[in-house]
């Protein structure tokens, strides 16, 4: 149940994150009349939105790497990430930000202004996209430590360090007995 979880947890996390950076990349206003003027991106308009995509992909390998309270500090940082994509993504359709950007862009036209609509298709997928890095963090804080971590499998535990005491013993012992360790025999 809990590699289900975990792995589950994973895609939609992952699938919040690259939904942010492909609605980044794509046109959020789409410009009115024949003007001939370049319509801006969701990354032009925040350019918050990309770092915080690329530093949830990066939280979800973190939490993966790690256990506890680390995981925690983790899911919270990933939540965070979400919570800065959503706020990019609510002030890149603020009017002014738009014109801002139209303005300084688009010298020759900025005197008039330009018409534009927004495109809600992209907005609305770069919302789902945090929404989901913020209830994956969420879930992180929350269920991470029930998660499987890393293999431990060449970390020295006390069973393997008492192990090897023992071998050591042994071979000194053999020594006291006058046996050569060295000899293949």
């Amino acid at each position: 149940m809990g590699h289900r979880e975990l792995w589950g947890w994973v895609g939609a996390t992952a699938l919040g994150c690259v939904l942010v950076l492909f609605a980044a990349s794509r046109a959020w206003v789409r410009l009115l009349g024949q003007t001939g003027a370049s319509a801006p991106t969701g990354g032009d308009l925040s350019p918050v939105l990309t770092p915080v995509a690329l530093a949830g992909l990066a939280g979800i390998v973190a939490v993966l790497a790690t256990k506890g309270a680390g995981r925690r500090v983790v899911g919270a940082l990933i939540a965070l990430c979400g919570v800065g994509a959503a706020a990019g993504t609510w002030t890149a359709l603020s009017g002014d930000t738009v014109d801002g950007w139209l303005r300084e862009r688009n010298v020759l036209h900025g005197v008039a202004g330009l018409p534009w609509e927004v495109t809600p298709l992209w907005p609305t997928v770069a919302a789902v996209g945090a929404a989901l890095m913020i209830a994956g963090g969420i879930l992180a804080v929350v269920r991470g430590g029930t998660w499987a971590g890393m293999s431990a499998r060449y970390d020295r535990t006390a069973d393997k360090a008492r192990a090897r005491a023992q071998d050591d013993r042994a071979l000194w012992d053999a020594l006291d007995r006058g046996d050569d360790p060295t000899d293949s025999r």
